[in-house]
């Protein structure tokens, strides 16, 4: 006897939450589709040629009729989006102590690092229970994350970040595909999201090779790059300082006010000149070309550090 689902495995809270708008829009279409057709064919037979139906004095206007034609989609249809609106903010409001995972696709793979260096190719391994954030990004072409077991999809695009988020509860191994078409591979861009019990999870991350940590090897990259001769407390060049910098309020020339995160860090330094700094000249060259993308992202790793360790210092 075939094992064939009707639906692929639900291992996220939201999953359930994403199905029940599902079957919520589909009943809605469904009854309305066993209406018309029970109208059309009450009608059809009703008056049919040759019955006995009364044909005089039709109907011109019926305003009860009209209010109701009008009134009910109009609830249905402000119902649809009230509970699609709400499952909307669950699946994109990330929580604030979810790790943060970074995966680059590529023609045609999905790589993955892990904060403290750990690497994948096609996997992710994550821990039971816990949420996670995944910071996307594309080296050539638009590829798209999705994971059907956890109801989620989000494209990497080329030149910036994008991020999803998704907390698993249930073990096991669940498909990954790339749902945007990539290339003469694209169909093989597929792997594996392999969800652990937390204690089997930190095992795996302290097996294998030693690794370094994405901020480490950032620290490095910023310094090679000689990102700290102009940044660095100590420099001869007049440039903002970047310690924590990250997640705090960043005043522009011309009096707005953007947001440290990570794509204002990764427009600093690939398009320093599109945002300045209030107070400071646009004498930054671009690195736009200059730096790979996996090391773009070590490097804005390092700087999301110093801001985590000034925190920890006020605290």
């Amino acid at each position: 006897m075939w094992d064939f689902p009707l639906f692929p495995d639900r291992a996220t809270a939201i999953a359930w939450r994403v199905d029940a708008v599902f079957f919520f829009e589909l009943a809605i279409c469904l009854a309305f589709t066993a209406l018309i057709c029970f109208l059309i064919l009450f009608y059809a037979t009703k008056y049919r040629k040759g019955s006995r139906a009364d044909r005089s004095n039709p109907v011109s206007s019926n305003h009860l009729l009209e209010v109701v034609w009008i009134g009910v989609p109009l609830a249905i249809s402000m119902m649809i989006f009230v509970v699609g609106t709400v499952v909307y903010y669950q699946m994109f409001q990330v929580p604030p102590n979810a790790p943060e995972v970074y995966a680059m696709g590529r023609q045609w793979m999905w790589q993955i690092e892990h904060p403290g260096g750990k690497r994948e190719i096609n996997e992710l391994h994550i821990p039971l229970g816990q949420p996670v954030k995944l910071l996307l990004s594309s080296q050539d072409v638009i590829h798209s994350f999705y994971v059907p077991a956890f109801r989620v999809k989000q494209d990497a695009v080329p030149g910036r970040f994008t991020s999803m988020w998704f907390q698993p509860d249930k073990v096991g191994k669940f498909h990954l595909y790339c749902a945007e078409y990539c290339g003469t591979k694209h169909s093989g861009m597929i792997g594996w999201v392999v969800v652990m019990e937390p204690a089997d999870y930190q095992r795996w991350l302290e097996t294998g090779p030693s690794t370094t940590p994405m901020a480490t090897s950032g620290e490095q990259l910023f310094k090679s790059y000689g990102c700290n001769g102009c940044h660095g407390v100590n420099s001869t060049v007049r440039a903002p300082l970047l310690d924590g910098v990250y997640g705090h309020s960043v005043p522009l020339d011309g009096g707005t006010i953007v947001t440290a995160d990570e794509r204002y860090l990764r427009d600093s330094i690939l398009l320093p000149a599109s945002q300045v700094v209030a107070g400071y000249k646009p004498v930054m060259p671009t690195y736009q070309g200059r730096i790979k993308e996996d090391e773009l992202l070590k490097i804005i790793a390092y700087i999301k550090a110093l801001g985590r360790k000034n925190e920890r210092v006020e605290k």
